[in-house]
C-alpha cells in the first residue's frame, strides 16, 4: 500500500513528532508499504498531498496536527486517515471542553476552573495543576504545591496564551491507559524520578519506569479500563488515542486528566509499549491503524 506519512509541524512539540514519524515510516516499511515521508507545515501540506496514496498517517501532535485544522483538510479532499476525525481531534486537543464532556457523561475527573484573562479568579486552590488547555507532551505544565506557585503559574500562562485550565491535584498513583482500536491495551503505572512525569521525564530521561505490574487490585484496573473506553468514547476518537488516570491514594477511586489522539511512537512512547505488552510489535501495529484506515470510506 502507499502510505504518506506526515510529520514534523509547527507546535512547540515538533521534535517528538519527528522522532515518532520516522519511527512510523520505518515500521510502515518493515511491514511491506511503500512509504512517502514529509515534514509537512500548513503552508506545504497542498504539496505533500500531491503525490498519489492509499493512505494518510499522521504523526504530527499539538497545534495545527492534532487538533483537528489537519484533520478537517483531510476530509474536505476525501482522503483516509489514520487517527481521529477533526471534531474529535478539536475536543480532545481542548483539556477543558473535553473535561466538560466527561462530566456531562458522569464520568469523574478532577475539579477545574478556565482561567481568562477577562475573568483571572479561580475557586480552585493549591495544590493544584495548572496547565495550557491546548498543549501536550507536558508542555507548559505546573505541579504547584502552594499557592504563590500556583499564582506566579497561572499568570505565566495567562500572559503567554491568555487563558489556562486549573486543575485540583489528585495525590497518588499515575496510570496511562493506551487505546487501540478503541479497546484498552493494560494500563502503564508511571513512575517518575523527579515531581511529575513532564517532558523532559517522558522523552529526555532514562530513569522514569513503565510498569505493567502496577501493584492495584485487579477490579480496580478492570475499571480505570472500562472508564477509559467510555472516556475514549464521549470523545469520539478512534484507531489509536491514550487516556491519562489519576488514582486518588486515600479513597482509591480514578480520575480522567486527559486524552492524546494522536500518541508519540518514540522509542520511550507509552502506546507502543502497551501495544507490545499484549503482543503486536511495532511494524503489526503501524500495519493494523493504515489497514484500518485503508477500509473506512472515504
Amino acid at each position: 500500500m502507499n502510505v504518506t506519512v506526515l510529520y514534523g509541524g509547527p507546535s512547540a512539540e515538533r521534535e517528538v513528532s519527528l522522532v515518532s514519524g520516522k519511527a512510523v515510516a520505518q515500521g510502515l516499511r518493515d511491514a511491506g508499504h511503500t512509504v512517502h515521508e514529509v515534514d509537512v507545515r500548513p503552508e506545504t501540506l497542498e504539496a505533500a498531498l500531491a503525490k498519489p496514496t492509499e493512505v494518510v498517517f499522521p504523526v504530527l501532535h499539538g497545534t495545527w496536527g492534532e487538533d483537528g485544522q489537519l484533520q478537517a483538510v483531510l476530509e474536505a479532499r476525501g482522503v483516509r486517515f489514520v487517527g481521529s476525525g477533526s471534531a474529535a481531534s478539536r475536543l480532545g486537543m481542548d483539556k477543558a471542553a473535553t473535561k466538560m464532556a466527561w462530566e456531562k457523561a458522569d464520568l469523574p475527573t478532577p475539579a477545574y476552573e478556565l482561567v481568562t484573562n477577562a475573568n483571572p479568579v479561580t475557586a480552585v486552590r493549591a495544590p493544584c495543576a495548572v496547565k495550557a488547555v491546548d498543549s501536550g507532551s507536558s508542555v507548559d505544565v505546573y505541579i504547584c504545591q502552594n499557592q504563590a506557585d500556583a499564582d506566579k503559574a497561572l499568570q505565566t500562562l495567562l500572559d503567554k496564551h491568555g487563558r489556562a485550565l486549573v486543575e485540583q491535584f489528585i495525590k497518588g498513583p499515575e496510570l496511562t491507559v493506551g487505546l487501540l482500536e478503541e479497546k484498552a491495551l493494560a494500563p502503564i503505572r508511571i513512575v517518575a524520578k523527579v515531581e511529575f512525569f513532564d517532558y523532559e521525564a517522558k522523552y529526555k530521561r532514562n530513569d522514569t519506569e513503565h510498569r505493567f505490574d502496577t501493584g492495584l487490585p485487579a477490579p480496580l484496573i478492570e475499571r480505570c479500563k472500562r472508564l477509559v473506553e467510555k472516556a475514549n468514547s464521549v470523545v469520539g476518537a478512534r484507531d489509536l488515542a491514550r487516556v491519562d488516570v489519576m488514582i486518588d491514594e486515600k479513597s482509591q477511586e480514578p480520575y480522567l486528566l486527559e486524552i492524546n489522539t494522536l500518541p508519540g511512537f518514540t522509542s520511550k512512547s507509552l502506546l507502543p509499549e502497551a501495544a507490545g505488552h499484549a503482543g503486536i510489535p511495532f511494524a503489526q501495529l503501524v500495519d493494523r491503524l493504515v489497514k484500518r484506515a485503508a477500509a473506512r470510506a472515504a
